[in-house]
């Protein structure tokens, strides 16, 4: 059991909405809290429909995770790169890279659990080895600790801007610049708060993304090239948004209703940069795109 105590930096019209947001779980977890007494106001329990006023604090006994929510499976895996210290997966779009609400089966950690002999504990069992993640429908690579000592650099190489990731994505319409850098703030939207959106400085943490035009379709689609600079939840699929041009296949983000008939945003993880936490070499990986993120790019073409 942990405790964490959370300021209300504006009014809510629930509590279930409030904590959702700050400790970014579902809502349905955070009435789960509340509903348990687990959610304290000056040591009165909390109910989920509760109004939260500016400035309120809930102290939030928040438990345990339990190891059932992370067992082997016998799932394959495309392995780029392992040694003693590392590896370098490339994910496949729809599968979850760890266990959430309803989903405890079929995640990446799963997988790795069954395919690596060892996996760093600093995220604890649910999350063993997982050092960042891409999300469920995006396809590409990620990298995954081993042990703490190389858990601790890869993080920090991310914080510090020294691992560099690259993704590519198929844009709706035809985009006018030949690359462009997009800095805003992003963060839980006021609308759905399930989705995260392009907000001013006071609700979201700073988000820079660099693009660059590789393609342009007659048939009125682009394809990008975007550098992380940040890595804020669903960054490059809200910047596409921002842009006006919604990656191909997203139907948050994006158009519900599109021809390709996709399972997921045609958005790939291409290369990823890093050194190496216990030589400092510097390495680097890409995977090719997935056959059918390439198809749509053929049909294109003709």
């Amino acid at each position: 059991m942990r405790s964490e105590t959370l300021v209300a930096d504006t009014a809510y019209e629930r509590a279930d909405v409030f904590l959702a947001e700050k400790l970014e779980i579902t809502r349905s977890n955070a009435k789960r809290l509340l509903d348990n007494g687990d959610v304290l106001r000056g040591g009165k329990a909390v109910k989920a429909s509760a109004g939260i006023a500016e400035g309120d604090k809930l102290d939030v006994s928040i438990p345990d995770p339990v190891s059932m929510d992370a067992r082997p499976e016998d799932i394959p895996l495309d392995i780029v790169y392992q040694d003693e210290s590392f590896a370098v997966i490339n994910k496949p779009q729809g599968m979850t890279v760890h266990a959430g609400s309803g989903n405890y089966e079929g995640t990446l950690v799963n997988a790795l659990l069954y395919n690596l002999d060892s996996l760093s504990g600093i995220n604890g069992v649910i999350r063993p080895g997982i050092v960042h993640r891409i999300d469920k429908n995006t396809s590409g690579l990620l990298v995954v600790a081993k042990n703490d000592a190389a858990h601790v650099s890869l993080a920090k190489q991310i914080e510090d801007k020294i691992c560099h990731r690259t993704y590519l994505a198929l844009l709706e319409g035809i985009v006018k610049e030949d690359k462009g850098t997009i800095t805003t703030y992003i963060g839980r939207s006021a609308q759905d708060r399930t989705k995260m959106a392009v907000t001013d400085e006071g609700h979201g943490r700073i988000a820079v993304t660099d693009f660059e035009v590789l393609e342009r379709y007659p048939a009125g689609y682009t394809l990008c090239r975007f550098d992380l600079h940040t890595g804020r939840t669903h960054q490059i699929r809200v910047h596409a948004k921002y842009m006006g041009h919604p990656v191909v296949g997203d139907d948050v983000y994006g158009y519900k209703k599109q021809k390709f008939h996709l399972q997921g945003q045609l958005l790939h993880a291409w290369k990823l940069t890093l050194r190496h936490p216990v030589t400092g070499e510097e390495m680097t990986f890409e995977a090719p795109l997935p056959d059918y993120f390439q198809d749509v790019l053929n049909k294109l073409k003709h």
